[in-house]
């Protein structure tokens, strides 16, 4: 798969309708005036509409905070009141998702990493007639769980991506590393890099533990000498991976997916080999803006098809183009 850059992504996003901003809490208050804030734009004045969303975010990964940030402009912008909710375990998931129908809310956007423990609650959803959209993870699940389109990036292709720019490199050994195990998504993404480099090798981690994390990894460097790269699923993880080399003596490269503003500053500065970034911002901001559309006119964005909003590379020549946005907090 050829490389892509971030002036590229930019088109793919911009199947995303994307209208003015406002000045509005996503949480509340009235249809803001013309001018001021991020977007300087208007208010829509539809009548007030609530939508959950729910992911299977963890305490204290940054990538969420993206995705919020994007839902919340959405949001304010369409005038809509967000519930915001997330649990990284699937039946706690599921259980939220059951909660916003008793809420009776206007929408469900939801992430779908273990689409088999939240396939009973998004039945209730669409059989009480709660459109649903899904973003991030869990695209092959997607339609059938009943969303009519899904915000994120292919998670294969982008495994595939990685794989295909470290064999141009020459690196033949990469340890991926999982910090989820049974998240469908991670697991797609180690599997498309092992599809381009073979010896690819998988380590599963407990990415609710950091300090953890870093021993696990220091010990994996450790006991397997010929490691040539490390491959950090999440900013988070890649940036823990770093410390790991060192405290290994290992002389293996790291390389990783999505973006925070300290890792492409590690981009910049080479001590990072590059990141996919599946832009989650648009993510968040696609599937609330895609809800908010559908109770507005019925309308379905993505015709029955996934909205990617990725992979793009973003390496030591990009990553200085993107440090601004990451820096913002929008990438």
């Amino acid at each position: 798969m050829a490389s892509f850059s971030w002036r590229k992504a930019a088109l793919v996003a911009a199947v995303v309708p994307m209208m003015a901003l406002s000045a509005c809490s996503s949480t509340g208050g009235k249809p803001a005036e013309t001018g001021g804030g991020a977007g300087g734009g208007q208010v829509a004045t539809t009548e007030r509409i609530k939508i959950a969303l729910i992911t299977h975010a963890a305490a204290g990964d940054t990538f969420w905070d993206i995705v919020r940030k994007g839902a919340e402009e959405a949001a304010a912008k369409d005038n809509v009141e967000l519930l915001y909710t997330s649990d990284p375990e699937g039946g706690r998931q599921a259980q939220l998702i059951e909660q916003a129908v008793d809420q009776k809310v206007d929408g469900i956007a939801v992430t779908l990493a273990k689409p088999d423990a939240l396939k009973d609650a998004l039945k209730k959803a669409t059989d009480a007639g709660i459109p649903v959209v899904s973003l991030n993870a869990g695209e092959d699940a997607s339609k059938q769980l009943g969303a009519f389109t899904h915000f994120g990036s292919n998670e294969k292709l982008a495994g595939q991506a990685v794989g295909e720019k470290l064999a141009s490199l020459n690196y033949k050994n990469p340890i991926c590393i999982i910090q989820e195990q049974g998240h469908v998504g991670l697991e797609a993404r180690c599997a498309g890099v092992k599809a381009k480099v073979a010896g690819t090798e998988i380590l599963y981690v407990n990415g609710r533990d950091m300090t953890e994390v870093s021993s696990t990894i220091t010990a994996k460097l450790q006991a397997t000498k010929d490691a040539d790269a490390i491959i950090g699923l999440g900013a988070p993880i890649t940036l823990t991976a770093l410390k790991s080399i060192t405290d290994a003596g290992s002389s293996a490269k790291a390389a990783s997916f999505d973006m925070n503003a300290d890792l492409a500053q590690k981009i910049v500065d080479g001590t990072v080999l590059f990141t996919v970034d599946q832009q989650p911002w648009l993510q968040g901001y696609g599937s609330i803006d895609a809800l908010w559309q559908f109770n507005r006119g019925g309308f379905e964005v993505g015709g029955g098809m996934p909205v990617l909003t990725g992979p793009t590379v973003v390496d030591k020549e990009s990553a200085a183009d993107v440090l601004k946005f990451a820096q913002q907090g929008v990438r």
